[in-house]
């Protein structure tokens, strides 16, 4: 038995590479002879640079001092070739969700000026070419942040320079352009949904609450996407408020398209091409592909790694299984995202917080269960 693992990571939980280890020793469970791949994978959010690293050569660690989505200093990096003149940038290390404790998430106080910081420094260093993987964040302020870190500001209505925040996005009045010359940098956003920016698929319905958005926060970030959207097609002369994707990680990836004229490319699709997926599943002659994240839902098919992961194998007739923290979908949905079966770590007979603190067991026990399920010895 030839199997691919591809997992992301289980948020709060395990590391794309603990998920991986514990499928790992499933399998050797079921089928000791088994031949297991590995490719490191990510959708653009947490893991990005660890993907990135695995595959492309002459990466340096950039090290340096930026603010988390508060503000508050930090010592973040990103990964840079001085010999392609290209940086990697992962909007989780300055700018994520993972930062800050469950109290002190929301989307109205936290900001993406972090990752600006790293995408400047950059640009100093020489940078003509950035990649920013841009899922996992904490924000909702549609690349504000980013875009004042590199010169852009954003005036109220009586003149006065705001802070990038969502609860700031509904106060703008006028846009100050950027004296930095951006014109001869090429910037990529990898992008792990497909939402638009706002209204009831947009960022703010769709991500906030996660990030620690009360009802009344979600309604006052959505109207303040939909303002600031009307702003900076009066002062840029650009609308990309209902392009796919531009509800990414809050917006931010609206701002990158508005500001420095970024293009949206499919994290998943990024990351298989760097890690030769297709060469791989012919020359390994693999039978089937395991992958997983924390929660399969609604949101997976809008990009996500599982759903990435399904579509290219369904091209290529390799059945595809996976493992989810926590499974929100019924079978006809599981069926329309290619995948042959799905479970679930959750079990509503565990203590609260089983399945987290137990994560790395349950894997392993899931994908046993998976594997002599459909009869691959």
């Amino acid at each position: 038995m030839n199997v691919l693992l591809i997992p992301d990571t289980f948020k709060e939980s395990l590391s794309a590479a603990e998920v991986a280890s514990a499928m790992r020793q499933g399998i050797l469970e079921v089928d000791p002879k088994a031949h297991i791949f590995h490719i490191p994978a990510s959708d653009g959010g947490e893991g990005f640079l660890d993907s990135v690293k695995y595959y492309v050569d002459s990466l340096v660690e950039r090290k340096l001092e930026t603010v988390d989505p508060l503000g508050r200093p930090i010592i973040s990096i990103y990964l840079y070739s001085e010999a392609e003149k290209t940086a990697y940038i992962e909007l989780a290390k300055a700018s994520g969700l993972e930062l800050l404790t469950i109290s002190e998430r929301d989307p109205l106080k936290t900001s993406t000026l972090g990752t600006g910081i790293q995408i400047r420094d950059a640009i100093q260093k020489g940078a003509t070419t950035i990649y920013v993987g841009i899922g996992g964040s904490a924000t909702n302020d549609a690349g504000m942040g980013i875009a004042g870190a590199l010169g852009f500001q954003f005036l109220d209505a009586e003149g006065k320079i705001l802070s990038a925040n969502g609860a700031n996005l509904a106060m703008i009045h006028s846009i100050i352009k950027s004296k930095i010359n951006l014109s001869n940098i090429t910037f990529f956003a990898i992008n792990d949904v497909l939402n638009p920016l706002f209204g009831n698929e947009g960022a703010a319905y769709t991500y906030a609450k996660q990030k620690g958005a009360t009802p009344e926060g979600i309604m006052k970030l959505d109207r303040g996407l939909q303002h600031f959207s009307q702003v900076v097609k009066k002062e840029l002369n650009c609308d990309f408020a209902k392009l796919a994707g531009s509800g990414a990680a809050g917006g931010t990836a609206f701002g990158l398209k508005s500001f420095l004229d970024a293009e949206y490319v499919s994290g998943v699709s990024f990351m298989l091409k760097l890690a030769r997926f297709r060469e791989m599943i012919d020359s390994e002659n693999i039978d089937i592909i395991l992958t997983g994240e924390g929660c399969i839902d609604k949101q997976t098919a809008s990009g996500k790694l599982v759903s990435g992961v399904a579509t290219e194998a369904h091209a290529m007739n390799i059945p595809v299984v996976a493992i989810s923290g926590m499974l929100k979908l019924n079978s006809e949905e599981v069926k329309s995202l290619g995948l042959t079966r799905v479970t679930q770590l959750y079990h509503p007979d565990q203590a609260p917080g089983y399945s987290f603190e137990h994560a790395s067991e349950l894997i392993q026990q899931r994908t046993r269960e998976l594997l002599k399920g459909l009869d691959l010895q």
